[in-house]
């Protein structure tokens, strides 16, 4: 098929006009057609001609144009301070991406690579090309503190929060989602289950000790601090925790781990001592990193962290704060939903 010539002389860009004498309309009716303008009463018939000119000159609105014109950037800022190297990096940007497109915006993101000068660089230079809103996300579960610049548009914090509450949140629910991997084991008949926590003192850690703690409650046992340890999230660390579990004088039949690494190292300890999954012992992680629980044997039963939720969440409460105006900052959780596989 032949390709058709271009219209407009060579080397220049294609403009308004002439997408308007292609098509055989006045420059104002393109503009009307390409902005989806509504009440403008032109023909279906005349749309389709405006849209077909426009493809065949590779016409392109001047988005800076649009900008001032509109003072609406459809841009929203994505920092972050490592998120995008992560295995997670991907639910999250979907559930961003997603959400924002359906609105007709488009993400412009950074990763700071945890250097504050860059993050503080990226954020004004997100500002100086007017984005309507600005998400600030962590690899991990933790308090920050944003760059005071991002106070002049809507902000959001994605797995991660602000100390004094003053910026709106959203964090996965760490203590139901403590409370749901105990309870998977506890519903299966253990009554001595082990728990291999995250380092002590992290929001992830303190939450789901605490769902763990409640877990018990419900069903009537007492809590016994020793059949809790911690680890640094590593499989090394999943695989001593749970060999020091496993050698007391009275081990636990069910392990939660506080993440899938440690859970793939205690399949190890398990393994070391000729103990089956889940049969011996049931296994339990958190995380769902489809790397690791997935392709474990038997496949481990994990509590999944909502990160396509997250982001999605993130960008829908920007969108709604930009129409309705600034609101009171909110702190929102999201459920953190169990994946039944084959280790419990």
């Amino acid at each position: 098929m032949a390709t058709r010539v271009m219209r407009t002389e060579e080397g220049r860009v294609p403009n308004i006009g002439d997408v308007a004498r292609l098509a055989g309309v006045s420059p104002t009716t393109v503009s009307f057609v390409l902005n989806d303008v509504v009440g403008s009463g032109i023909p279906e018939s005349t749309k389709r001609r405006v849209r077909a000119s426009a493809r065949e000159l590779r016409y392109r609105p001047n988005a800076t144009a649009r900008l001032l014109r509109t003072n609406r950037s459809h841009a929203i800022g994505f920092v972050t301070d490592e998120i995008a190297s992560t295995p997670f990096a991907g639910d999250i940007i979907k559930g961003a991406q997603e959400a924002a497109w359906e609105d007709g915006k488009i993400l412009v993101i950074v990763d700071t690579g945890k250097k504050r000068k860059i993050e503080e660089s990226a954020v004004e230079m997100m500002l100086e090309r007017r984005v309507e809103g600005i998400i600030y996300a962590a690899m991990y579960h933790r308090a920050v503190e944003p760059p005071t610049s991002c106070n002049e548009v809507p902000v959001v914090l994605l797995d991660c929060y602000s100390e004094d509450g003053s910026w709106a949140s959203v964090v996965p629910d760490e203590v139901s989602g403590g409370r749901t991997a105990t309870e998977a084991l506890l519903n299966k008949g253990h009554e001595r289950v082990g728990f291999i926590n995250l380092s002590p003192g992290v929001p992830a850690a303190i939450g789901r000790l605490e769902g763990y703690k409640r877990a018990l409650e419900a069903h009537g046992l007492a809590f016994d601090g020793s059949l809790v340890v911690y680890g640094d999230g590593t499989a090394e660390a999943g695989y001593e925790c749970a060999s020091a579990l496993l050698r007391a004088p009275a081990p636990p039949t069910a392990i939660f781990c506080g993440n899938d690494q440690m859970a793939m190292g205690a399949y190890e300890a398990l393994r070391e001592l000729g103990l089956r999954i889940p049969e011996d012992v049931a296994v339990v992680g958190f995380d769902n990193l489809e790397l690791v629980a997935a392709h474990l044997r038997p496949p481990l039963s994990t509590v999944a962290l909502p990160h396509y939720e997250m982001g999605r969440w993130a960008v829908e409460y920007l969108i709604e704060q930009a129409e309705r105006g600034r609101v009171e900052p909110v702190q929102h959780t999201i459920d953190c939903p169990y994946v039944e596989r084959g280790s419990v």
